[in-house]
């Protein structure tokens, strides 16, 4: 009994260490939730003006999947943590893209933008190519909508016309004065784009408007005209002109007029330059394979134009007309020259090259594409093919000299920068004016190009046609997942200027290319 009394403060002691190890360790508190603050700014009635790229457009359409993954839709997924109200759009009536007039299929008026099926891979005999996706479109053009919408983007609008009254009139489609997309959603026959958004009475905004202003103009070969008279009236411009830049300016401030008349606050965004879009970035100068006895056969059939280019500027120089030194450097410029492989320049027509045809009608303003020239994307399915199917010799880019459509030449390439270098003054000196949030989308697209953007998944997103994952089929619109960096390129502007801290979106939550 004595040992056992003997070993009860032992036992004690073994209690206690029992004790101690029951007792919970100490833990981390979770760390508390992070509280979405709107900032300064007011998201309640978002309200988002601009083109096809505000609208969704991907893949050379409109179709509902893409309006739903459309960057102001992201944009108020994120507003809507910090008291962001409704976001409704004007959704199209299937995921086909395409839609009738009247019951009338591919009825595009006059003027007005395609609206056509939307561009899927197809896998050929040649590889995979974007090919338009069979069906009927289910989405009639003159059933009206009943609005408002919080997405105002127009596909195809340029910047003076989201302020023309009747942009979106059935009447007007007749003539091409209508947008066949705002058709869908006006409020009435003389309705505007800016009037509808303004009439919202909007506490917040996006402008993202111009690109069609000079794009439409690039993705022509530059078939249009450079409106450098600022009194030349937009109702007299051709559809593939380029803007003056006073009159966007006008218009740009006209709109920004419009949306802060309520005491809205908001974000603009300036536009990316042509030549960081795959459109202009995919197809080479030299696509052309020859064998030996193909080039020679060419070169053969191209002495006389050779030798008459020679001539003819031999006249010039007696004439002197022209100096020798230009004769000259015109001359190489002219030659045309083919060899065996698999890099041999297209064959095209340059419009600023000088005309002979007064010495020699053979003498067309013709040459070969160097590095300095930008083939459009839809050149590569044409290129090659038969300019008259009962004569193989009729190679279009060969023996058949390209037309300006195909390509934007040096001369067409500065006539665009110096617009664009225009535009973004004006947008800057804007957000500056009107106190607003500002992305350099031109920027952010000139990265795109050059390094990519990395994700987290260890993925970069990169602007390679069909694979990138950041532009779409046409080349032109964002995939989704471009829109998603995008998207996230204009919180943090807004995230900046109002002291929000908006999280943004997983760009991985996107898809870089739709599959079917």
């Amino acid at each position: 009994m004595k040992k056992f009394y003997a070993l009860l403060p032992f036992l004690g002691l073994f209690l206690i260490a029992c004790e101690d190890d029951d007792t919970p360790l100490p833990t981390t508190p979770d760390p508390d939730p992070v509280v979405i603050t709107p900032g300064s700014a007011d998201f309640t009635k978002y309200v988002a003006v601009g083109n096809s790229l505000t609208a969704g457009f991907s893949d050379n359409a409109l179709f509902s999947a893409g309006q739903a993954a459309s960057f102001p839709n992201m944009l108020a997924s994120n507003f809507a943590l910090a008291g962001g109200g409704e976001f409704t759009i004007p959704f199209m009536a299937d995921n086909l893209g395409g839609a009738t007039i009247n019951g009338v299929t591919d009825a595009n008026m006059d003027g007005s933008p395609d609206i056509g099926n939307r561009l899927i891979l197809q896998f050929t005999a040649d590889g995979p190519a974007p090919t338009p996706k069979e069906g009927t479109g289910t989405t009639e053009i003159t059933t009206k909508l009943p609005g408002p919408f919080n997405n105002m983007g127009v596909p195809g609008a340029k910047s003076y016309e989201l302020l023309a009254p009747g942009y979106g009139s059935l009447a007007g489609l007749a003539v091409g004065a209508a947008n066949p997309y705002f058709v869908r959603f006006s409020s009435a026959e003389d309705a505007s784009v800016i009037g509808d958004a303004a009439a919202q009475a909007p506490s917040f905004f996006s402008l993202w408007a111009g690109s069609n202003d000079i794009l439409l103009y690039a993705t022509s070969g530059g078939s249009g005209t450079n409106q450098l008279d600022p009194t030349v009236s937009p109702a007299l411009y051709a559809r593939n002109d380029i803007t003056n830049p006073l009159v966007l300016a006008g218009a740009l401030d006209g709109m920004l007029q419009a949306l802060t008349a309520s005491g809205a606050e908001g974000v603009i965004a300036n536009i990316p330059s042509v030549t960081d879009i795959p459109f202009f970035t995919t197809v080479p100068h030299n696509p052309v394979p020859l064998d030996e006895a193909t080039a020679a056969l060419l070169n053969g059939a191209y002495a006389a134009y050779n030798g008459g280019i020679v001539g003819a500027f031999a006249f010039l120089v007696g004439q002197s007309a022209i100096s020798q030194e230009d004769a000259d450097l015109e001359i190489a410029k002219r030659t045309i020259s083919f060899a065996a492989g698999d890099t041999n320049a297209v064959v095209l027509i340059d419009e600023d090259l000088t005309d002979l045809t007064g010495i020699n009608a053979a003498l067309i303003n013709m040459r070969q594409a160097t590095a300095d020239d930008l083939l459009v994307l839809t050149s590569r399915s044409f290129i090659g093919t038969l300019a008259n199917p009962a004569d193989p010799t009729s190679i279009n880019g060969v023996a058949i000299p390209l037309e300006d459509k195909w390509v934007l030449t040096p001369e067409e390439q500065t006539a665009v920068a110096d617009a664009l270098a225009a535009y973004n003054a004006t947008i800057l000196a804007l957000a500056t004016q009107y106190d607003l949030a500002f992305v350099d989308a031109n920027a952010l697209l000139s990265e795109l190009r050059a390094t990519g953007f990395p994700l987290a998944d260890g993925s970069v997103v990169t602007n390679t046609f069909g694979t990138g994952g950041g532009f779409s089929l046409d080349g032109v619109h964002p995939a989704p997942r471009g829109y998603a960096i995008l998207a996230n390129a204009f919180l943090e502007a807004i995230n900046e200027k109002y002291g929000s801290n908006f999280p943004g979106v997983n760009p991985l939550n996107f898809t870089g290319l739709y599959i079917d």
